[in-house]
């Protein structure tokens, strides 16, 4: 932008005051964009906070909401009074609506404070990639990071300046339902995934045209809310709390993310948007952050219903004396603050705190120095959400089929051959609206390549398919979740006859496959469940097709693991292939036909039954361990099920065959401020080229606070030829080996240690060796 383009509109006021800031905004221009530096940021934040009166220090704390419609002329003049800081959108926004917004905050506005816009792009924009689970599952931190990077791309040119994303909220209760959006149920895996996601959503420069900032959420522990029920109680230890919940969201902000948001639920009874322990003495003080903290939508009006505040007045207070900054879809900071204020009941520096951040973000994000970084010009437009020319299909294709488990295969009955006929079933199996999952942004149905299509495009002409609906996404027409999600389809045609055509036309096939699971909206925001089986009409379908003899393929799309224990033996084969986007037919078409070997790892542990949860790997050995071996009553098992896991963390098949050697050591005693290295030959003992991902666990035998069994610590995806060996080597040091105390200090005790190489959490070769206590 060239030093003059900020120019002052022909509609603003003339007064001195705001001639003295189009002055800085020119001086501050001309220090960003290579001219004579006049004026630095904090000179120029100092100068605009000084001429702020007190109703527009508060609206610049105020997030509201811009529904995707033309915006209302008191939408417009609400902004353009400085009562709005900050838009959040729905799908369905234009870039002309913001503008509008933006040109009322730049051109009409007393100060020409801009605005920011901010949307969920939490799993692609326009082009929807897999769910976050998806990608957790591909252990693939290049192919993740570029499926932020385009939605980044896609979302700055609709105009959005902020995604609230990544969500790295931890989570070991599949009965959440937000658990889709996030990585899993590894500290170490979701905080990697949590560094590279935010790298690539704010690119090499925040400021960028084609950057957007990550607003990491939801700060802290949500994900641990009790029962699994969204929104509930989350009361966690602090050991582990600081132990297993808080790295994810410390990896993303000290990754650089310009926000955070607050969890909507109560930390150990204290609301996490009024909770000054977590936003002061952690985020502000241990973690030394800088950024912008803002809450979840109406969180601070929600800490009446919470009982920590008595009304408005007390919630506005709470929440910015804690530390929240900005309210989303506020409605008490605009009616108590101001008093607040003038009743010496918040001082005013804490005020001038708060917008100094908010101001300090828009400087970041580049729109002092041009409101219309990513609006664009106005004679330029934008294209429309059904044009599919800005879609990035091929990127989206290879993220959704690294992103594929492959969790049974019998007798090799994958991948399929592209002749004969197949039969292609289910509620999912011919539908491009679930296969986008929750939080599919911009991302347009018709412009989804569902299953069936998949399958259609790749056999051509060589093979002949048929298609029957079988049964309905739901056994309730009125079903609580399709009511909330209008795009549902619902046969109104009764069970027995939908089953009856499925099974005729699978009598005519050569092979079935049928694709099953759950509703986008079963998976999401709200969508917590106590039953983690497939409705009754799905699994009446799957025995009846399992009753015809026919090979059996079974698909699943969900955004949980599920309790399918009687499924994975009906079935011949099982790939789990979560909500895998718009590419998602074309990615599961091309791992069923063998176009594509399946490397996909599951971030997370499928139970046998929802009387397991919480099932993890990572869990404490107790002082009564269960062995299978020597099985005994007075020992920690349930005694009506098998205690294991249906499928263990980090399991995933291959259309090849990998073996491990025995583990090397180069030392069998490590010293403090060293490092060792492990060692492990992979060999493809297969016919096929394949992938997989080989994964390091640690365990600590004897400490002062008592250590999980195996920790996941380093995985290395790994590319074979037939016949290919490779050494595999990971560093080990000291660092790796710390933990909180029970004083929570992060420590590293001398002793004995576990080492563990594997193709999942349970088949794993190990070793051992001893942490020196002498220093260096």
């Amino acid at each position: 932008m060239e030093c003059g383009a900020f120019k002052q509109p022909a509609r603003r006021s003339t007064s001195l005051l705001t001639l003295g800031l189009t002055l800085l905004l020119h001086a501050a221009n001309v220090s960003a964009t290579g001219g004579s530096p006049s004026m630095g940021k904090e000179q120029f934040l100092a100068a605009l906070l000084e001429q702020m009166s007190l109703p527009e220090k508060v609206g610049q704390l105020r997030m509201k909401h811009s529904p995707g419609t033309p915006p209302s002329q008191y939408a417009l003049d609400t902004v353009a009074k400085g009562a709005v800081g900050a838009l959040f959108t729905e799908p369905g926004f234009t870039r002309e609506q913001l503008r509008a917004y933006q040109d009322a905050a730049v051109q009409r506005g007393r100060l020409g404070i801009p605005v920011f816009f901010a949307g969920d792009v939490v799993h692609g924009h326009r082009t929807v990639f897999p769910i976050g689970l998806g990608q957790a599952s591909s252990w693939d931190l290049q192919a993740i990071g570029s499926a932020a990077r385009i939605a980044a791309i896609e979302a700055s040119a609709d105009g959005l300046d902020m995604t609230f994303a990544p969500m790295v909220d931890l989570s070991r209760d599949p009965r959440w339902g937000r658990m889709s959006e996030g990585f899993g149920e590894d500290p170490y895996l979701v905080s990697r995934i949590a560094e590279r996601v935010t790298q690539q959503l704010q690119g090499a420069t925040l400021g960028a045209a084609d950057s957007i900032m990550a607003c990491v959420k939801h700060f802290a522990a949500y994900g641990a809310v009790e029962g699994g029920r969204d929104y509930n109680t989350t009361n966690v230890s602090t050991h582990q709390l600081f132990q297993d919940y808080l790295p994810p969201y410390q990896a993303a902000l000290e990754a650089g993310a310009g926000a955070v948001m607050t969890a909507l639920t109560t930390l150990n009874g204290v609301p996490a948007t009024a909770n000054r322990w977590l936003l002061r003495d952690i985020l502000r003080q241990q973690w030394r952050y800088r950024g912008l903290v803002i809450s979840d939508h109406s969180a601070v009006q929600e800490l009446v219903a919470h009982g920590t505040a008595a009304g408005g007045e007390d919630a506005a207070q709470a929440a910015l004396v804690a530390g929240t900054q900005m309210s989303m879809n506020d409605r008490y900071f605009e009616q108590a603050l101001a008093q607040l204020i003038e009743q010496g009941a918040v001082p005013v520096s804490l005020l001038d705190e708060a917008v100094h951040q908010v101001l300090a973000t828009k400087y970041d994000l580049g729109l002092f120095h041009d409101p219309y970084r990513r609006l664009g010009h106005a004679q330029h437009g934008a294209q429309p959400s059904h044009d599919p020319k800005p879609l990035h299909r091929a990127q989206a294709r290879e993220v959704a089929r690294r992103s594929l488990v492959l969790l049974k295969n019998q007798n090799a009955l994958l991948p399929l051959v592209k002749r004969g006929t197949v039969a292609v079933i289910g509620p999912l199996a011919d539908n491009p609206v679930d296969i986008l999952g929750s939080w599919h942004a911009s991302g347009q149905p018709g412009q989804a390549i569902s299953l069936y299509q998949g399958l259609k495009t790749a056999v051509g002409d060589d093979a002949k398919l048929l298609y029957a609906l079988g049964a309905n996404i739901s056994d309730k027409r009125d079903d609580f979740l399709l009511l909330a999600d209008k795009t549902v389809n619902f046969d109104p045609r009764p069970p027995q006859a939908l089953l009856a055509e499925a099974v005729a036309i699978a009598q005519q096939a050569d092979v079935i496959v049928v694709a099953l699971g759950e509703a986008r909206g079963m998976s999401h925001e709200g969508a917590s469940k106590t039953d983690l089986n497939l409705p009754t009409q799905q699994r009446e379908l799957l025995q009846a097709l399992k009753r015809t003899g026919k090979p059996l393929v079974l698909v699943l799309m969900n955004g949980r693991p599920l309790t399918i224990v009687e499924e994975s033996q009906w079935a011949d084969a099982v790939l789990e292939t979560w909500f895998s986007g718009t590419e998602g037919g074309n990615a599961i078409a091309d791992v069923l036909f063998g176009d594509y070997n399946p490397s996909g790892k599951l971030p997370v542990t499928f139970p046998r039954s929802v009387g397991q949860i919480p099932l993890y790997y990572a869990q404490l050995n107790t002082g009564r361990p269960f062995d299978p071996q020597q099985p005994s009553a007075y020992r920690s098992h349930y005694f009506d099920t098998d205690n294991t896991p249906l499928y263990p963390f980090g399991y995933g098949l291959s259309y090849t065959h990998f073996s491990l050697s025995p583990l090397t050591l180069s030392t069998h005693r490590l010293r403090p401020g060293h490092a060792m290295q492990v060692s492990v030959t992979l060999k493809n003992e297969g016919q096929r080229t394949g992938e997989t991902t080989v994964q390091l666990y640690l365990r600590d035998r004897v400490a002062s606070v008592s250590r999980p069994l195996k920790e996941l610590k380093g995985f290395q995806k790994v590319l074979l030829a037939p016949g290919e060996s490779r050494q595999i080597v990971f560093d080990i040091d000291t660092s790796m080996l710390a933990f909180y105390n029970q004083h929570l200090q992060r420590v590293t005790e001398p002793g004995t240690f576990d080492v563990m190489i594997g193709l999942d959490s349970q088949d794993l070769q190990k070793a051992s060796f001893e942490l020196d206590g002498t220093p260096p």
